[in-house]
């Protein structure tokens, strides 16, 4: 317990912002990086713009794809074969995914916010909506996968997606 309440005080402290340096797809990046001690994990830049469902559309929440980003590096650091690594973490994503539309009702992000982020991205920001619904996403995506440092959990939940 004591591990996923510092995790999810490392989400919030870069999450909470009041420079909204980082959207959902970075802090989950980010903080999954840093628990996962993968090399350079303070470059939130491949998720630039996976933030507001992907370029603002409304698509799949930032909390997956940050989550997405990160189980990948995690699965190509783990899994020496390319292809086996790709297909673990698909895998692992689709769990995540399919775990969290139960949790929400909804993966993608204009209906977990209810805004249009390219027309209402100000009136988001007023609504502190990223601040609770938001922030309660990217702590369940973090903490999920979270586990996975964990060689024994990597091994029970990971090594059976390998292909046989």
């Amino acid at each position: 317990m004591r591990l996923v309440n510092e995790l999810e005080r490392r989400a919030r402290e870069l999450f909470l912002r009041d420079d909204n340096v980082y959207g959902c797809a970075e802090t989950t990046l980010v903080a999954l990086q840093e628990h996962f001690g993968l090399p350079d994990p303070g470059d939130s830049s491949a998720a630039m713009a996976l933030n507001g469902g992907i370029a603002y559309s409304g698509g799949a929440c930032g909390a997956i794809t940050g989550a997405a980003l990160a189980l990948g590096r995690l699965a190509g650091e783990r899994v020496a074969d390319h292809n086996e690594a790709k297909r673990v973490a698909r895998r692992l994503t689709q769990g995540l995914m399919v775990a969290f539309e139960e949790e929400f009702g909804s993966s993608r992000c204009r209906d977990l916010t209810g805004y249009d982020m390219l027309a209402d991205h100000d009136a988001f920001l007023a609504s502190d909506v990223w601040r609770t619904s938001c922030m309660q996403q990217i702590a369940y995506a973090v903490e999920r996968v979270a586990r996975l440092a964990d060689p024994a959990v990597w091994q029970a939940e990971a090594e059976p997606l390998r292909a046989p």
